[in-house]
């Protein structure tokens, strides 16, 4: 059991570097040498967990999903009944906690290499869905307390995380601080309007929402 654990251990070590790495140099630049230097470790370990960089890609993705789900995760005193957390988690994915969760360039570099590796589209498929999945789970828990009446939780998901992936990708070419919260809250209204649900009023939330 043990040795089970310092490989899982020794592995998440060496998925971390990689990302952090390829914040830096770019996914295509990023090689298991450069990682090994930056972890000041022999190449062969790493191969010995990941026998090559499309190895490590595959995880990656993973990785990806633990850095996205605990965004769906309510702390108590905030978690008072089921549309209480479903505008939490919604409040959530349009804000910067989780934008700043993983590194849009990295994310997208990833993304790209779906269309020439199967194996990566699979993984990112399955990621997506997971996501969907989870939010389709607490609209579906606010039909049930009846708080909500939503026909189909999961095309509802799906809609609020497909304005959702729109927008960061436009609001990373956005440099103004100010445009992009004003459009992020337009945004986030917009994927609320989908479960009909309102954002908290801007002198209570302090957003700035456009009309």
């Amino acid at each position: 059991m043990g040795r089970k654990s310092l490989k899982g251990a020794r592995q998440q070590e060496i998925i971390l570097a990689f990302y952090k790495l390829a914040k830096i140099e770019g996914l295509e630049n990023t090689s298991i040498a450069k990682i090994a230097k930056e972890m000041d470790v022999n190449p062969s370990l790493i191969i010995h967990y990941f026998q090559n960089k499309e190895e490590l890609s595959y995880a990656l993705i993973d990785f990806i999903l633990d850095r996205y789900t605990p965004i769906f995760n309510v702390p108590g005193k905030s978690a008072k009944n089921s549309k209480t957390i479903l505008l939490k988690v919604i409040d959530n994915l349009f804000s910067k906690k989780w934008d700043t969760l993983f590194d849009d360039g990295l994310f997208y570099s990833c993304y790209a290499l779906s269309f020439r590796d199967e194996k990566i589209k699979m993984r990112y498929k399955s990621l997506l869905e997971s996501l969907r999945h989870k939010l389709s789970e607490l609209i579906e828990a606010c039909n049930e307390d009846g708080s909500l009446s939503v026909d189909n939780p999961y095309e509802c998901a799906d809609l609020i995380f497909t304005i959702l992936d729109g927008a960061y990708f436009y609001l990373s070419m956005i440099k103004e601080p100010s445009i992009a919260k004003a459009k992020l809250a337009s945004y986030k209204q917009k994927a609320l309007n989908v479960v009909g649900l309102q954002a908290e009023s801007p002198l209570a939330s302090g957003a700035v929402v456009l009309l």
